[in-house]
């Protein structure tokens, strides 16, 4: 047993060392730099929308319109392994990090690594469908599964938890905005007034995201509700939903730049990402 336990923490250790490699951890900001740009694209997607254009604004549409770019096959690769090698990063550091460590600190630390790298992992793998020549609907997917998943009570549970789930996500994601607790992942911030401009970038970046996520969560709870998939039409639906409130038009607007603010900060985070 003794012997069993040595070997396993010498594998432990050398996973830690591969992941704090130099080369690995620059793969891994690249990660920061692909979510970057696919924030970016679905908030000018959603502002194409909200000005009377038409558009997919989700990972699905964003993600489409980067492969028709000049050199776009080859950024969405670049992307996919920016995205595994960050997946990879959060779960080594929710297995990894704090070995030897309990309670509820070092629990919530392993848990929001282990959601991270799910995140990252399920966005590489988007990125990869469309690198390989394929395609994917987020929106057309989400409504799928939630159909199947309606068709039996375990099913809605479920849905209903994923809803609630997201309207939680949302309100941390706003609080880390407003606090501007995002700071804390970073070893510092630009001088004088490009740290300003960051700081600015993460706190509206930070809230829009909060509110789309807010929206979304609420759609699967009334789809649920209502027993009509149709409604859980994923993040694409959640923000043309925006566009049929008071002043939607000016809703959307805002939330499509607050988007696009997200996936600027996020840019910059790849250099200043404490890892």
């Amino acid at each position: 047993m003794g012997e069993v336990r040595r070997q396993a923490g010498r594998a432990a250790d050398a996973a830690d060392d591969a992941t704090d490699s130099r080369g690995f951890l620059l793969a891994a900001r690249a990660g920061f730099v692909a979510s970057g740009l696919l924030h970016v694209m679905i908030g000018v997607i959603a502002l194409q929308v909200a000005t009377g254009g038409t558009g997919q604004a989700d990972q699905s549409g964003a993600i489409a319109q980067l492969g028709t770019a000049p050199g776009g096959r080859v950024l969405l690769w670049a992307c996919f392994l920016g995205c595994a090698a960050l997946a990879v990063f959060f779960l080594a550091e929710a297995l990894l990090e704090g070995r030897g460590r309990s309670g509820k600190e070092a629990l919530k630390k392993r848990l929001k690594a282990g959601g991270q790298a799910v995140v990252y992992g399920a966005i590489g793998a988007i990125f990869g469908v469309y690198a390989l020549g394929g395609t994917s609907d987020s929106r057309e997917s989400s409504q799928s599964t939630s159909a199947q998943l309606m068709a039996n009570p375990a099913g809605v549970v479920l849905l209903v938890a994923v809803g609630l789930g997201l309207i939680v996500a949302a309100g941390y994601f706003v609080h880390k905005g407003v606090t501007k607790k995002f700071e804390e992942n970073l070893t510092a911030l630009p001088p004088g007034r490009a740290g300003t401009a960051v700081r600015a970038l993460g706190t509206v970046g930070y809230v829009a995201k909060g509110i789309a996520l807010g929206v979304l969560g609420v759609l699967f709870v009334v789809a649920t509700v209502k027993s009509e998939p149709a409604q859980a039409s994923g993040l694409d639906g959640a923000l043309k939903s925006l566009q049929e409130q008071p002043f939607g038009v000016w809703l959307l607007g805002a939330v499509a730049l607050g988007l696009i603010c997200y996936g600027l900060f996020m840019v910059v985070r790849a250099k200043y990402q404490r890892m």
